[in-house]
């Protein structure tokens, strides 16, 4: 038997306790809101932000992104496919209720329901069990050698309150369903959630009894969506708020060079890429007809040959992305290392494999765009246009907010579209299971592959790589994912982007990888 036992002290290494330090209120502007406070509705960075503040997580991330325990104090790994976790004592959700090893078991479950976004990581988590009132099992049928990281994905949710508000089904967030959970929540977690006014604002006040520790001072959080870049720096610099995640690159200069302004800066784990659709015979935005171009793989290469990542870089990101050819959230996830260097700009090639496929002068296409998700999202899109127009492929560029360009994607309604993927994960599998593995209802994979890649030397392989237990014979397995991939471009990579914080110079937030802002380590002078 296997003993792994972290010691919860661990989980803030390297903060220092503040003694003197006053309330304070976090101002935060986002450029976008949050999708739902059910924490299970929306898999998406900006909602994962606001619900992480209000419900804990059996593990959590330190500062080193290692995974420690959170409401789960230690386990054991009992066999391959046995995992038992013993949960902190005295935990209390907001409404004072005590949490239990039931909650638990009711919120993994919950998660692995076939509306809830998370279902394709939490599924792999197997069949919760309650010991007793504070042991937990997970049963396998097969080994999930990165079921510590799946198993981040479970907010805690109350059991009790969830029943007695008929929120015990997740709501069906592409579908427009809404339930209690939608606007109202209830968790263990440093925050409580006082107002919700979807599109408006969010309020979060400190909850008194979190088990946890804070290291900052903050005792309100009001989180404000302001969807233009200009919009939300002139509110920073005037003092209606005090922090931003989502630093405009164009102004970031200028901004730095402000001594009322705090540029926090750091790499973070999200790819942006670009999907085809591979499915229809006929794509649904373009202007062939009876034939999908996206189905030739040199086409798709010769979009690879076209796009100047490095244009991008130096024009639209201003040098706040890092381009790559690799499938991954971050380069540690990449294991073929030569693929992290994207292929060089060849428009000739590109005109080439175009006129082999059959589309000598191109054709016309349009690409679905976020315009308030990712750093620049909008602005790549454009720039991409008259990349591709060098090829003869004439781009329309259909920019929406995330709460619809996402619903979009979800319903398969694109011919051709920017999307991105990151999160604390490094883990190459965290893209593989719902981006390149085919859409599969049952085993709840291919949840976001929005252009139906179906591949079946792909799918054998990502199946084996998320059961194999020998490390080094599943490194070999999502190495062979990886450059299939990229050799057939089924999806095709631009870069990665860079964290820029913006504050108020009195403000010190503490930067992850992962774009998570943890309000308890925030500190205000």
């Amino acid at each position: 038997m296997k003993r792994i036992r972290l010691i919860a002290a661990a989980l803030l290494v390297g903060l220092v306790p503040l003694t003197t330090a006053e309330a304070a209120t976090l101002r935060w502007a986002s450029r976008g809101d949050a999708q739902s406070m059910d924490p299970f509705a929306a898999n998406e960075g900006v909602t994962a932000n606001v619900t992480l503040m209000i419900y804990d997580t059996l593990v959590e991330r330190d500062l080193q992104q290692r995974l420690v325990p959170s409401l789960a104090q230690s386990w054991t790994r009992v066999d391959a496919t046995t995992w038992r976790f013993d949960l902190r004592r005295g935990v209390t959700f907001h409404d004072g209720s005590p949490l239990t090893a039931d909650d638990v078991v009711f919120s993994i479950e919950r998660s692995q329901q076939p509306s809830s976004q998370v279902a394709v990581y939490t599924r792999q988590l197997g069949k919760a069990a309650r010991i007793d009132d504070h042991t937990v099992e997970l049963r396998q049928q097969t080994p999930d050698p990165i079921l510590l990281e799946h198993l981040a994905n479970v907010l805690v949710m109350s059991r009790a309150w969830c029943v007695a508000n008929r929120s015990e089904r997740v709501p069906d967030f592409n579908a427009k369903e809404e339930a209690f959970s939608s606007r109202n929540a209830m968790g263990s977690g440093p925050f409580v959630l006082k107002r919700r006014e979807p599109g408006v604002r969010t309020v979060l006040e400190r909850y008194s009894r979190w088990w946890g520790r804070f290291d900052g001072n903050v005792t309100e959080v009001v989180f404000t969506p302001i969807a233009s870049d200009a919009t939300r720096a002139a509110a920073l610099l005037a003092g209606d708020v005090n922090f931003t995640q989502d630093a405009p690159p164009q102004d970031l200069i200028k901004l730095a060079k402000d001594p009322a302004v705090r540029v926090t800066s750091g790499p973070e784990n999200r790819l942006i890429f670009l999907g085809f659709d591979q499915f229809r015979d006929q794509l649904l935005y373009a202007n062939v007809k009876g034939r999908n171009p996206f189905k030739d793989a040199r086409v798709r290469q010769a979009f690879l040959a076209a796009i100047d990542v490095q244009a991008l870089k130096t024009s639209i990101m201003r040098g706040q992305s890092v381009p790559t050819g690799c499938m991954t959230t971050a380069a540690i996830g990449c294991v073929v290392p030569e693929l992290e260097t994207h292929p060089p700009v060849d428009a000739a090639k590109a005109r080439r494999l175009m006129a082999e496929a059959g589309y000598p002068d191109g054709f016309e296409l349009t690409l679905d765009c976020p315009n308030d998700r990712y750093v620049n999202d909008q602005a790549i899109c454009v720039a991409l246009v008259g990349m591709l127009g060098r090829i003869g492929v004439k781009l329309r560029v259909d920019a929406r907010t995330k709460n619809l360009f996402f619903p979009k994607m979800q319903a398969y309604d694109t011919s051709f579209y920017l999307y991105g993927w990151g999160g604390g994960t490094t883990d190459a599998q965290i893209v593989m299971d719902p981006l390149l593995h085919s859409v599969d209802a049952k085993g709840l994979k291919g949840g976001d592959n929005n252009g139906r890649v179906a591949d079946a030397t792909l799918d054998r392989l990502i199946d084996a790589a998320a059961t194999e237990a020998d490390a080094a014979t599943r490194t070999h397995v999502v190495r062979d994912v990886l450059a299939r991939t990229a050799e057939q471009v089924f999806y095709l990579p631009l870069h990665r982007q860079m964290l820029n914080w913006l504050s108020s110079a009195n403000v010190h937030p503490v930067i992850t990888p992962n774009n998570v802002v943890r309000v308890p380590w925030i500190r205000i002078d």
